[in-house]
């Protein structure tokens, strides 16, 4: 689960609010252990997400640096050149 989390700061275009959840509901997943809650605790696993969400979109918005934006595309690239190389041709 916890791959799926990627880096979402400095990119040209700027992250999306639907990343930072996508991101966000991944973390809930990885540290509670659930890919989907019961009815119980769907509610306290929404809620949670939400907050994160929250915070990531603050942290996000409010780093600064001087590096110049990473292209998505090429970033992309890069990542699946080296899973290529990790895993071989499967991918």
């Amino acid at each position: 689960m916890c791959r799926n989390i990627k880096t979402l700061f400095n990119f040209d275009p700027p992250v999306t609010d639907e990343e930072i959840r996508a991101a966000s509901l991944q973390f809930v997943r990885k540290i509670s252990g659930l890919n989907k809650p019961s009815k119980a605790n769907e509610g306290l696993f929404l809620a949670a997400v939400d907050e994160i969400s929250g915070i990531s979109t603050r942290l996000l918005h409010s780093l600064k640096t001087d590096a110049p934006a990473k292209n998505r595309e090429e970033e992309a690239a890069k990542a699946k050149a080296r899973s290529a190389e990790r895993f071989g041709s499967r991918v």
